[in-house]
């Protein structure tokens, strides 16, 4: 094997191994969430692999011939990543969601291709050893070679690929990838062996098609549908979206006034509790999803405007396609991190905040720590509001931890959640009210009532309390995915 060749082969296997650990997560992300468990268990496997793998391959190539281990790795690792995602779609539903599920999913669907391919780089190195001297370059520069396929695989993928192909093709090109090199660096005689591989590679080619998933479209963060409601049938227009596995917003495209789901309600109420119905407002979302805010504000409060901070674009064009996001009056919306694009907004210049983003069941790390929270006051406007969506469970405590950062920075405070969701056992989204003025909780309470969720809010004393001695989230310690109960 010469030099060059022998540096394409460990560029393109390093490379190979990073495209399935960066995919994998979002692979994953439909059965067991989007969370830091879910990365680590993404992370921590590969890993693992890579360290069997090169262990292996050095071990095989020192009793084998090195090419052949190279070929035979290479063979196995392209097939293994044609598998990744009908195993996921497989196995995933029967696992279901949870840390330790993560690690099992992942486990499942990678180990096997990640450790194939790193065995390719020791079994080159092998191949390229004939004498003691000079071994040393040889080995820093084919391991260099393999570091730097790695980056590449990380940059190609992340920055490019899942923005320009879907997921599947990904897959596919990198398995073709790994499988041409693997005839090439063989110069395989056997027909059998040819036939087998070429068999194998169609039908797991045909699996990564053919097995159903749950997304409609794969975007660049999400696994993302809209599906009607069969069983409402008096609202035919109802649409839901669900991004990877939670049901993130709904609307009924025949009546935008409606609010299906209970947090969005509350916002409704945060929002005509502080201002006269009807009047116009100026409103900032952090979060697109289904578009459920801009489309109520623009039904309820004719005249209103609404500026959509969304980070990802798939998200946005399905809402196009098929929300009608578009025909919503007054919308702005700009594609980007909701913190950054927030940095550049002006000073007292949003009627309202709207806290609705999220990373699968948690809010976003940046955007739920105490210096976020001072840019969204610094949005606001003296008599504005700030109303956040917080997903937790017993025994709260990111509920509290949010509600300590934002009574650390806003002089007021509301929670908003039914109480047998705080009691024991209890779970689910809350939503969290703030502002510079006070925060009329009478009324706020005679809405909850109203609509069916009585002694569902607490005010600025309660909230306080409620929070506790919570340590407020800051850039510095924000481990939100960890505070979820």
């Amino acid at each position: 094997m010469n030099a060059l060749f022998a540096r394409i082969v460990v560029v393109v296997s390093g490379a190979a191994i990073l495209v399935v650990e960066t995919l994998a997560t979002r692979l994953v992300a439909p059965y067991v969430g989007l969370t830091l468990e879910s990365t680590s268990a993404v992370i921590g496997v590969a890993l693992a692999g890579i360290a069997a793998g090169a262990s292996l391959g050095g071990r095989w190539s020192d009793v084998l011939p090195p090419r052949r281990v190279a070929a035979g790795a290479l063979a196995i690792g392209g097939l293994g990543v044609l598998a990744v995602r009908p195993l996921v779609r497989v196995l995933g539903p029967a696992l279901g969601p949870g840390p330790l599920a993560a690690v099992l999913l992942v486990a499942a669907s990678t180990l096997v291709s990640v450790t194939a391919l790193a065995m390719v780089t020791p079994a080159v190195i092998r191949s390229r050893l004939d004498r003691v001297e000079g071994s040393g370059a040889v080995v820093g520069q084919l391991s260099s070679a393999s570091t730097i396929g790695s980056i590449a695989g990380v940059f190609l993928t992340g920055f490019v690929l899942v923005t320009l192909l879907p997921v599947d093709v990904i897959l596919i090109v990198t398995a073709l990838s790994c499988l041409v090199l693997a005839a090439i660096t063989a110069l395989v005689r056997n027909r059998t062996a040819v036939a087998v591989t070429a068999v194998a590679a169609v039908l797991l080619g045909g699996a990564l098609v053919l097995v159903p998933g749950r997304c409609d479209v794969d975007t660049v963060y999400y696994c993302a549908s809209v599906q009607t409601e069969p069983g409402r049938s008096e609202r035919p227009g109802l649409r839901v979206l669900v991004l990877d596995d939670l049901r993130h917003s709904a609307v009924d495209l025949d009546d935008p006034a409606h609010l299906e789901f209970a947090y969005t309600q509350r916002f409704a109420d945060a929002i005509d509790t502080a201002f006269p119905a009807g009047v116009p407002l100026e409103a900032v979302h952090l979060g697109g999803g289904g578009f459920t805010m801009p489309r109520w504000l623009a039904a309820t409060r004719p005249g209103s405007t609404s500026t959509v901070l969304e980070v990802d674009r798939g998200v946005v064009d399905l809402g196009r396609r098929e929300l009608g996001v578009d025909g919503i009056p007054g919308l702005d919306v700009r594609v980007g991190d909701a913190r950054t694009l927030l940095a550049d907004m002006l000073p007292a210049s949003a009627d309202v905040v709207v806290g609705d983003a999220f990373g699968a069941r948690s809010v976003p790390w940046h955007l739920a720590t105490a210096e976020f929270a001072a840019d969204v006051h610094r949005v606001l406007r003296h008599d504005g509001v700030f109303v956040l969506n917080v997903i937790d469970h017993d025994p709260w405590n990111l509920l509290a931890a949010e509600a300590a950062t934002l009574a650390d920075r806003f002089p007021h405070v509301a929670l908003m959640a039914r109480p047998e969701q705080l009691a024991p056992g209890g779970g689910g989204n809350a939503v969290i009210v703030a502002s510079d003025l006070p925060i009329d909780v009478a009324a706020l309470g005679l809405r909850a009532t109203a609509r069916g969720e009585p002694d569902s809010v607490q005010g600025d004393n309660g909230t306080r309390a409620f929070a506790g001695d919570a340590r407020v989230l800051t850039d510095e310690w924000a481990p939100v995915d960890q505070l979820i109960g």
